[in-house]
């Protein structure tokens, strides 16, 4: 297959900008993949989709402000890092915007010189290496001047907003290190997790750091070619054994987000069975994937030609994929991040 087999058309106004102004508010569109057929719902009823027995299974990482705005020195000019991942004591893999004139040597300087940078690498695709200065108590100066690291596609004459730092995140995060928020998880409230648990729905939470890997671009154009970069997760002991009590007890196992089927099916046996396991996900979803440990997804809408359409089109069928995407456009569902979600059984 090649990527561009994975391409529709989106009006740029479906592309959701703000949050909702409740979390649950969203819609849901519902894709059965017995029988091909959708259904238009609220948010709202994805409990009564599941059943007693079943378990959810959460992504619990917490996004940090890993967006710095600051300036080069002498120049002035402005510059955006997102910071990608920690190196050492001080030193970050960053991506960073505009970067032609950031070279080795180039010093940089963020929110009145209460941190300071010094270019050590120039990497390829607009990545750098950077030293930063206080390396001690890093981490606090980045929570105090840092920014919510939205997505390029939310284009906003103010940037980021306040309303960001508490709506860019899932209620139940918990362990910080996602440079971006498991999004398929921004619709859910304490009173859906409560109503879902008084159903007798069992809930399991995992820890996938979101990273670069999942939203870095397609660069290839045979899907078969691509390689999805590693990143780390964790599930305990508990929560595979929630999940593979589950299973065998007749329960369905529903994912919420990519990022979650991906440390699930980085940790399944050829059993089926769920390994406790603290390391790196090792596997790219590409259609022609069996799926060993996940029986249902509930996911946002994802860009074209992305890695993250390809692993929902491995779950559910290119053909059914992109039907879907076609009726969530005719229906102006709004798209990405903020926007709604699918549910796929």
């Amino acid at each position: 297959m090649h990527i561009s087999d994975f391409d529709y058309e989106l009006p740029e106004e479906l592309i959701a900008q703000h949050p909702l102004p409740e979390r649950d508010a969203s819609r849901m569109l519902v894709v059965n993949r017995a029988t091909g057929t959708f259904e238009d719902r609220k948010f709202t009823s994805f409990p009564g989709y599941l059943r007693a027995g079943d378990c959810l299974v959460l992504n619990n990482t917490k996004v940090f402000p890993a967006r710095l705005l600051g300036r080069r020195i002498p120049t002035g000019g402005s510059i955006e890092l997102l910071l990608l991942r920690e190196l050492a004591a001080g030193k970050w893999q960053v991506l960073a915007r505009p970067a032609r004139r950031l070279q080795v040597g180039g010093q940089l300087e963020f929110r009145q010189s209460k941190l300071t940078g010094t270019v050590l690498e120039v990497l390829e695709d607009g990545m750098r290496v950077i030293h930063f200065e206080p390396s001690d108590g890093l981490l606090n100066v980045i929570a105090e001047i840092g920014e919510p690291p939205l997505p390029p596609y939310i284009k906003r004459d103010s940037g980021a907003a306040s309303e960001d730092r508490d709506r860019y995140q899932t209620v139940y995060a918990q362990e910080t290190g996602a440079i971006a928020a498991p999004t398929a998880g921004l619709h859910f409230t304490p009173h859906i997790l409560e109503e879902l648990k008084q159903n007798d729905v069992r809930v399991a939470e995992i820890t996938l750091h979101v990273g670069y890997g999942t939203f870095e671009p397609v660069r290839v154009e045979n899907v078969a070619d691509h390689h999805v970069l590693a990143e780390r997760f964790v599930i305990s002991a508990e929560a595979a054994g929630v999940i593979n009590d589950c299973r065998s007890a007749g329960g369905r196992v529903i994912a919420v987000g990519t990022t979650t089927t991906r440390a699930l099916e980085s940790s399944v046996s050829e059993s089926g069975e769920v390994l406790a396991s603290d390391t790196v996900s090792d596997v790219t979803i590409t259609p022609g994937y069996s799926f060993r440990a996940v029986d249902a997804l509930l996911t946002n809408f994802h860009l074209p030609r992305s890695s993250l359409l390809l692993l929902v089109s491995a779950f559910a069928g290119r053909t059914l994929i992109l039907e879907a995407y076609r009726q969530a456009v005719q229906e102006r569902y709004r798209f990405y991040s903020y926007g709604d979600c699918m549910l796929i059984l």
